[in-house]
C-alpha cells in the first residue's frame, strides 16, 4: 500500500465520528439469514469495523483486517459499545499472510488495490475460505464514476459482472446482482450509487 494512500485514509479516519457510519452495509445486513450460526468470519478492509461488528453480533468469531490503525482503534470501540468482541489485524492485504479456514468472508467496497494486483487478492480470498464457505462482496460498477457518491475515481478499480464471474464463476449458487440504489453510509458513501453484489459458496 503506497504511503500516500495510507496517509489519506489515516487522515480520513482520524476525524471525529465514523466516516462510513456505525450501521452495517445494507447488502451485508440483508444477507443475515445466509450466515452460518457460528464459525469464523473475515471482514477485509473493514475500516472502522461496522461490518465486522455486525458479523460478531450474528454470533461469528470475527477477524477484522485493515491497514489503518486509527480505524481499527475505532472498530474496537464500536465493538465494546455493541457488547461484542472482534479480533483486529493491521495489515496490507497484498503482503499479509492470509490465514485459512474461514466460514464467511465479507469484502465490502475494497476497491483501492491496483487492477493488476486484484487477481492476487481474489485468489487469497478463495484460498482462505473453507470448502462450502460463504463469500459476500459488494462494490461499485463503472457507472459509479458518473454518480460521484463514493469509491475510487478510476474505472479500472471498479467491478463488472465479467470480472467477478472470472474470479468466482465456479462458486455454488452464485448470484451477481447489478443495481442502482440510494445508500446512506456516513459521510463517506451517500447518495445514488451503482452497485454490484456477489453471493456464493466455495465449491466443496
Amino acid at each position: 500500500m503506497a504511503s500516500e494512500h495510507f496517509d489519506m485514509w489515516e487522515s480520513r479516519f482520524s476525524a471525529d465520528g465514523y466516516l462510513f457510519g456505525t450501521a452495517p452495509n445494507a447488502f451485508l445486513a440483508s444477507c443475515h439469514d445466509l450466515l452460518p450460526k457460528q464459525g469464523r468470519a473475515l471482514a477485509i478492509a473493514d475500516g472502522e469495523g461496522r461490518n465486522g461488528v455486525f458479523l460478531a453480533e450474528c454470533g461469528l468469531s470475527v477477524l477484522s483486517v485493515d491497514f489503518s490503525p486509527t480505524a481499527q482503534a475505532k472498530a474496537h470501540k464500536l465493538a465494546a459499545e455493541r457488547g461484542v468482541t472482534i479480533e483486529t489485524r493491521t495489515a496490507d492485504l497484498l503482503s499479509w499472510q492470509w490465514p485459512g479456514g474461514f466460514d464467511v468472508i465479507a469484502g465490502i467496497f475494497f476497491q483501492f488495490v491496483e487492477p493488476e494486483q486484484r487477481p492476487q487478492i481474489f485468489q487469497q480470498i478463495r484460498a482462505a475460505l473453507k470448502p462450502g464457505a460463504l463469500l459476500l462482496i459488494e462494490g461499485y460498477r463503472p457507472k459509479q464514476l458518473a454518480y460521484k457518491t463514493g469509491g475510487p475515481s478510476r474505472a479500472e478499480n471498479l467491478y463488472t459482472r465479467e470480472l467477478l464471474e472470472q474470479a468466482f464463476g465456479d462458486f455454488d449458487n452464485l448470484s451477481i446482482r447489478e443495481r442502482d440504489s440510494e445508500i446512506v453510509e456516513g459521510a463517506g458513501h451517500a447518495g445514488l450509487s451503482a452497485l454490484i453484489d456477489l453471493i456464493g459458496w466455495k465449491p466443496k
